[in-house]
């Protein structure tokens, strides 16, 4: 009801307004909206060039790609939400990808890292992951908060360090930095798994798993105390700090959150990739900026929604996979992908100019 009101609202303003400024409504809609408008010609496109595109297995393969890439989306819209960034989550990914594949490596793998080491429980290894994310999120959250950094230039020292850390990990006990493979089969089961199927496409564990982080998310910024004082801290630290929000509290309770939801992120991609390197998580963080400014999480601070963010993840995955089905030179994706993200960012200032 509140969707039809709204519309009938919209529709009552746009008549009242005279022909210019008709015009210059329609100019404005196209404008904002360009980004979804080529993704619909797009779809159009890819679909009559080869129609397997929108067939179940193409379908579910989009889903499960978007799933995987969730919670770090979610993670890193936090420190948008903050007017900042975070150029370390795609090497956390990395690094605690690499931690959750050495310690589930199968017993009788033949260059198994950890050789006297049994299969951990999952739990066990879910919260290690859990916490070295959340260190660096905290490292992060403190040198912004406490010395007034850029988050930015923060980040960018923290993606240097934890990298370095990660090409230490792979060399130890004489891995010599070969890739991490032989996933236990328990641990592929609970990931990569499956207990239903679309036809005879199964859909993957890790997609239920990524449903869950986005309640639990839209959760935490929408219904928590936590949630009201990030918004008000994106908006304008000062007044938040004058209202009486700890600002130095939340920016590093943001930055920790986001940490933990690229440790989550790393365990998926782990059992996912299945052979796991120094180069596992590279880039994944200009993805899943890409997505958050897509689905309306702005620079300039105080405004993005967690649909938002889980609907830029599937319109990116869905322009990802259609140009792989129109088989589009693999370098020539990298232009592409660079030209949304400033595509993106050039509206979402626009937006903000307009507003201001």
């Amino acid at each position: 009801m509140r969707v039809i009101t709204n519309m009938r609202e919209s529709l009552a303003r746009y008549q009242a307004l005279n022909s210019k400024d008709k015009v210059t409504f329609w100019k404005e809609a196209l404008i904002n909206n360009a980004l979804y408008i080529l993704l619909v010609i797009a779809v159009i496109y890819t679909t009559v060039q080869n129609p397997n595109f929108l067939k179940a297995p193409s379908v579910i393969n989009i889903i499960s790609l978007s799933a995987a890439n969730l919670p770090i989306a979610c993670g890193i819209a936090g420190c948008i939400v903050l007017t900042g960034t975070d150029l370390s989550a795609g090497r956390v990914v990395g690094l605690t990808a690499c931690i959750s594949a050495s310690l589930l490596q199968s017993v009788d793998y033949a260059t198994k890292m950890f050789k006297e080491l049994p299969v951990l429980p999952i739990p066990v290894v879910i919260l290690v992951v859990i916490l070295v994310g959340g260190i660096v999120g905290w490292v992060n959250g403190f040198f912004v908060a406490k010395f007034q950094l850029h988050p930015f230039i923060v980040t960018l020292a923290t993606q240097l360090i934890v990298y370095g850390a990660l090409l230490m990990y792979i060399m130890l006990n004489g891995n010599n930095g070969q890739p991490l493979s032989g996933l236990d089969d328990s641990f592929k089961s609970f990931v990569t798994g499956s207990i239903l199927s679309v036809g005879k496409v199964a859909i993957p564990n890790y997609v239920w798993y990524a449903l869950f982080i986005v309640i639990l998310m839209w959760f935490i910024w929408n219904k928590t105390t936590f949630g009201k004082n990030m918004f008000a801290v994106g908006s304008n630290p000062d007044a938040a700090n004058v209202s009486g929000v700890n600002v130095m509290r939340t920016t590093i309770l943001v930055h920790t959150l986001a940490g933990v939801m690229y440790g989550i992120t790393g365990f998926i991609e782990s059992a996912r990739i299945g052979s796991n390197q120094a180069n596992t998580g590279l880039n994944y963080e200009c993805d899943a900026i890409a997505a958050c400014v897509i689905g309306g999480v702005s620079f300039v601070g105080g405004t993005g929604k967690i649909s938002g963010v889980v609907l830029g993840v599937f319109l990116l995955r869905i322009i990802f996979v259609a140009l792989n089905f129109l088989s589009i030179n693999a370098n020539m994706q990298y232009i592409i992908k660079g030209l949304i993200i400033l595509v993106a960012c050039a509206i979402d200032m626009r937006k903000y100019l307009v507003r201001k």
